[in-house]
């Protein structure tokens, strides 16, 4: 195994180890989780610049060559359901529809999985003139972030005035079949006031709204513990504008726990990740835009899946590769140890 240092996080070339591996095709890892949901990032582009996941300046670029093709991603998403377990795959970024081919890579990956579900996470920027193009191309869900409906409090947030584009986005995506639309707000100090409006306006408009506690991820490390809204201060919050009764997972998988909206049927989630965390029940594999495969979002150990595809490695060699990065999979993301260290990449490097 070959270590490649890049002022980033730690790549690696060759086959992980596999020590104590039983034999199976599915991409299990030493305590036992098994990875079913694929997400992929294809862009480290971004048409916002949200506090809690970019720089003022957007991210490094990629180079066009070290970016992974519309082919190379259709490729390795089905190796990884045809081989590897894979049954569910959600595209992110960056922002997922500053990829011009974003169309070509859903309907690429449709025609070979017919039968898997294909979503898609996005800031709903420019949504509105290509939703309708994604329904046709085979996508089938989708999460917008949106983290206020006050305008001026989103422009602070996103650095851009762009409410309305994207409010316009869901409304279209809802029209053309992407419902039920799922909100994404990640709870934040400022924001935490108008959490009540933002959830009437999810029921209003027919959204499922889930909140999301702030994570170390952030562009500039100015995430704090102490700082951050948590899961129990929301709760509080919104529960002097609506009556909430607590119904838990939809599976013990499914990050965000649901409650009830002044009786139903309307709900809100919340994704307590800090302080309810679920790695034990983690599902997730992540690829990311460069083709690194990254097991945890907060794990710096990634596997160069790019450089093996480019190399003519065949499925087989490639899939083992896979399986090595996933048995060597962190236990948590040990945000709460004492020498806890945020990863290298942000989230909006990562993929959602």
């Amino acid at each position: 195994m070959t270590v490649v240092a890049m002022g980033m996080p730690a790549v690696r070339t060759g086959q992980p180890s596999m020590d104590g591996r039983p034999d199976s095709p599915l991409l299990i890892d030493r305590f036992g989780r098994v990875a079913r949901d694929l997400r992929v990032s294809i862009t480290e582009k971004c048409s916002l610049r949200c506090t809690y996941c970019m720089p003022e300046e957007g991210l490094p670029p990629i180079p066009a060559d070290e970016l992974l093709t519309a082919g190379e991603i259709v490729r390795l998403v089905t190796l990884a359901a045809h081989e590897l377990g894979v049954r569910e795959v959600r595209f992110t970024g960056g922002e997922p529809l500053m990829r011009r081919d974003l169309e070509k890579i859903i309907a690429g990956c449709r025609a070979e999985l017919p039968d898997i579900p294909i979503a898609m996470t996005t800031n709903g920027v420019g949504l509105e003139h290509r939703a309708r193009n994604l329904v046709a191309a085979g996508l089938n869900r989708i999460n917008v972030s949106l983290d206020t409906v006050d305008r001026d409090g989103f422009a602070r947030l996103t650095r851009r005035d762009r409410l309305d584009s994207v409010l316009a986005g869901i409304r279209t995506a809802r029209d053309a079949g992407l419902a039920p639309i799922k909100i994404n707000a990640v709870l934040m100090r400022d924001t935490l006031a108008g959490a009540a409006d933002l959830l009437q306006w999810c029921i209003d408009e027919r959204c499922e709204l889930r909140f999301i506690e702030e994570m170390p991820l952030d562009a500039d490390h100015e995430w704090a513990r102490a700082n951050m809204i948590t899961a129990e201060e929301l709760l509080a919050q919104l529960g002097r504008h609506f009556t909430l009764t607590e119904v838990g997972r939809d599976d013990p998988a499914a990050p965000a726990e649901r409650w009830l909206v002044n009786g139903g049927p309307a709900t809100v989630g919340i994704i307590a990740s800090v302080t309810r965390k679920f790695c034990g029940d983690c599902d997730r594999t992540r690829l990311t835009a460069d083709g690194r495969i990254r097991s945890c979002l907060f794990s710096d150990q990634e596997y160069d899946v790019r450089a093996a595809l480019r190399s003519g490695a065949g499925d087989a060699e490639i899939a083992g590769l896979w399986r090595g990065a996933m048995w060597n999979k962190w236990a948590g993301h040990g945000i709460d140890a004492a020498g806890f260290v945020p990863p290298e990449r942000t989230m909006g490097a990562i993929g959602g």
